[in-house]
Parts: structure tokens; C-alpha cells; sequence
């Protein structure tokens, strides 16, 4: 009896092992699948229309006699074109399944924000100085940067779209001054939609 005990208490914490296993190999590929999945709620349609608005706000910049009135009208747009992405996101989110708290989701905006953040510190450090001839390309940079690095964790024409950023960018600080805008129109406001008509053609909107 002494020798049966022992073999009859393996057995009946064997299941329960066998169990726990089970539930952390789930856990395991699950954690795999949701690393390696791209995060694909990049709206197309959303960055049509933030290209649309920023055709727009090129225009009304253009036509601002005061510099401060120049930067008035490209930081409003700043925040509605934010405002329509994180909106369209969130919408295609919802329509596909996918949560904007997912760890692909994660990686992209924890990849996405640093160089935002670079560019803001220095906008207003331009600002300060009135240095506004430098400011439409290194918002261009800034922004490619960060498309760049958000769109290693999204589909192939993400990081392509923040590359042209950057090289429109690094072209707009050869020019002479006065072509802020029309090159903002171009990057802005044209590869925006150029891109978001493909995102929306490939990816499902």
C-alpha cells in the first residue's frame, strides 16, 4: 500500500499539469501570433482625407501675410488631421477585429510618437527664435521618421509613404525660401492621398 499511495497521487495531479501545460502553450502561441501580426487599421480612406485638409490648409497658408498667421493655419491643421486619423483608426479597428490596444498597435504608436514628439519640441523652439523658413521641412522629416518607424510594425506602403516624407523633407531645405508650402501641398496633402487610396484599395479601407 505504502508503494501503491505515491503512484496513485501522481496520477491524480497528472491532469491538472497537464492542464496548466495546455493553457500556457495557448498562451504562448497566442502571445507569438499577436507579436508577428502587422498592425493593419492604418486608414486609407482616413488619409485621404487628411490629405484633402491639408491641399486646403496649403492654400489659406499661402495667401498669410504675417508669419504667425502662416503657423496659426498649419497647426490647426496639425490637430485636425490628427483628429480624422485617430478617428478613421479607430473605426477601421472596430470594423476589422482588431484592437488599438493590441501589442502590434502598441509597437506602432511606441514607435510613432517619439520623432512627433521631436518635432513639436522643435516647432515651438523655431517658433521662439522666428525661424519659420526651416519649419515645413522639418515637420516633414519629423513626420517621415515617425511613419517610418511606425510603419516597420504595418503594411509595406506605410514605411514607403514616410520614406518620400523624408526625402521631400531633405529636398524642401535645398530650395530657396517661399516653397514651404507648396511642398507641404505636395507631401502633405498629395502623398496622403496617393497612399490612403492604396492602403484603402489593398487593405480594405
Amino acid at each position: 500500500m505504502a508503494g501503491i499511495t505515491p503512484h496513485r497521487e501522481r496520477e491524480r495531479h497528472e491532469p491538472a499539469e497537464i492542464g496548466d501545460r495546455a493553457i500556457d502553450n495557448l498562451a504562448f502561441i497566442r502571445d507569438t501570433m499577436e507579436r508577428s501580426t502587422s498592425f493593419t487599421a492604418v486608414p486609407g480612406y482616413g488619409g485621404m482625407l487628411m490629405g484633402a485638409t491639408a491641399l486646403a490648409a496649403a492654400y489659406i497658408a499661402n495667401g498669410q501675410i504675417y508669419l504667425r498667421d502662416w503657423l496659426i493655419v498649419w497647426v490647426t491643421e496639425a490637430f485636425l488631421a490628427a483628429s480624422i486619423g485617430l478617428l478613421a483608426m479607430w473605426q477601421k479597428s472596430k470594423l476589422g477585429g482588431q484592437s488599438l490596444l493590441s501589442k502590434p498597435a502598441r509597437k506602432f504608436a511606441l514607435s510613432f510618437a517619439p520623432p512627433m514628439v521631436v518635432g513639436v519640441a522643435l516647432t515651438f523652439g523655431l517658433w521662439r527664435f522666428e525661424h519659420y523658413g526651416v519649419m515645413a521641412a522639418m515637420w516633414m522629416l519629423c513626420y517621415g521618421a515617425a511613419v517610418v518607424g511606425g510603419g516597420a510594425y504595418s503594411v509595406r506602403a506605410v514605411p514607403v509613404m514616410g520614406w518620400c516624407f523624408i526625402l521631400i523633407g531633405a529636398v524642401t531645405l535645398t530650395l530657396p525660401r517661399g516653397y514651404g508650402d507648396e511642398m507641404m501641398a505636395i507631401s502633405f496633402g498629395l502623398l496622403h492621398i496617393v497612399v490612403g487610396a492604396v492602403i484603402a484599395r489593398r487593405h480594405g479601407g
